[in-house]
């Protein structure tokens, strides 16, 4: 069985108003991934998701692939797993 990771993800540059979020969502359903993606009221966009490693991992690269040219820069944080979240949303 493979364990669940949890990522929390910062991501700066014009990511707001691009569709970042419905992005993320469509890739998260995709991956089978869980959390929320929402924007900040500093323009950045913030990313909270669990699933196993590799999931999220190729999620991410996904996320950076579909929207390279919006994403000037990401801060990754990894953490323990919280199992708090049993779909992935967008927050408002």
């Amino acid at each position: 069985m493979r364990q669940a990771q949890r990522f929390h993800v910062i991501y700066e540059g014009k990511v707001q108003g691009v569709g970042f979020r419905f992005t993320a969502e469509r890739l998260a359903w995709k991956k089978g991934i869980t959390g929320y993606v929402k924007n900040l009221h500093d323009g950045r966009v913030e990313i909270v998701c669990e699933g196993p490693e590799e999931d999220i991992s190729s999620f991410l690269r996904d996320i950076e692939l579909e929207m390279s040219s919006y994403i000037a820069d990401s801060k990754k944080q990894q953490m323990p797993s919280s199992g708090e979240f049993s779909s992935f949303g967008i927050r408002f």
